[in-house]
């Protein structure tokens, strides 16, 4: 506590012999960073720029890339500073802000994802009434509530906690997550816990509940249906599935790890923070790049435009 300008800083506490390895991983998690950044950008541009790309479900996917981005900006250059720093220290209102960006992040990509479900349901299920129920308004309706509705609940916890009492300045983690409510004292916890459950019904399992329930009804009317609306199904549902899974694991183990304090040894807990935080950002750009047959398409052209500019300039 600094009380001269009234600051309270809080340690974190979960790096794993930095003095020794400082630079080995700046240097891993840099390069990951810059993938990330490159990857998901690539493809944005590209559905920027393509005009055969400017499809709902295309859209929603840019949504998608755009709110991975986000998320790793909030984690990874503080995350980069403390590596190459002295002391590992933030301050309490700074830790809230990145804990309230963190998860309003995270509840914003349920609730593309679920977005992304009801495109296909109407695209499959209601193959006529398509361009009359996803209009253009529709789309911007709920790509606004996908990233307003998440933020909105989680403001509260954030005034909240302002004025709680803090117990315990060091944070057992590398970044400010659901392990910040093991800093406040045992009376002003239970609040900040009970507000969390409340958030994490709204902003996950709803949503996920809403993906589960779209997806049975389209393979439902799928299996009724002939081969070819089964093949075109796959193709554009399997990678939405993947990357509802993928990053179902990273709340998860945010919710395990994080949350309930599971007795992990402090180095398995350092590797599997950074896989969580490299992991899902890079994911969601080779799953949507690979499988997605049009984004595929422009990907390949892009890269073999680009080995002949290369290949011309050398000659």
């Amino acid at each position: 506590m600094n009380d001269q300008f009234n600051v309270t800083y809080i340690t974190f506490g979960g790096h794993v012999e930095l003095n020794k390895y400082r630079f080995l991983y700046f240097a891993i998690m840099f390069t990951a960073y810059i993938l990330i950044l490159c990857s998901n950008s690539t493809i944005l541009c590209l559905i920027w720029i393509k005009k055969n790309l400017h499809e709902p479900m295309y859209i929603f996917i840019a949504g998608l890339l755009l709110n991975s981005v986000m998320f790793s900006t909030n984690i990874y250059p503080e995350l980069l500073i403390d590596f190459l720093s002295d002391k590992q220290i933030t301050t309490h209102s700074l830790c809230s802000f990145q804990a309230f960006i963190y998860y309003s992040l995270t509840g914003s990509e349920f609730f593309l994802l679920a977005a992304m479900a009801y495109d296909r349901y109407v695209a499959i299920c209601k193959p006529l009434q398509y361009t009359t129920i996803m209009k253009k308004t529709t789309i911007i309706i709920l790509l606004g509530l996908a990233w307003l509705l998440p933020a909105c609940q989680l403001v509260p916890s954030v005034v909240m906690s302002q004025s709680y009492k803090i117990c315990s300045f060091t944070l057992n983690g590398i970044f400010c997550n659901n392990a910040i409510s093991k800093l406040y004292c045992d009376t002003s916890r239970t609040t900040y816990i009970i507000y969390g459950v409340f958030i994490l019904l709204n902003t996950v399992f709803l949503p996920l509940l809403f993906i589960l329930f779209t997806y049975t009804k389209i393979f439902m009317i799928c299996y009724q249906s002939c081969r070819e609306v089964r093949k075109k199904a796959a193709q554009t549902c399997l990678p939405h599935l993947l990357v509802l899974v993928s990053f179902s694991g990273l709340c998860s183990y945010d919710i395990i790890v994080a949350r309930l304090e599971m007795n992990l040894p402090k180095v398995a807990r350092f590797i599997l923070t950074l896989q969580v935080v490299s992991y899902h950002p890079l994911f969601n750009p080779i799953v949507y790049g690979l499988k997605m047959k049009e984004i595929s398409k422009h990907l390949t052209k892009l890269f073999c435009e680009g080995k002949l500019n290369i290949w011309q300039s050398s000659c």
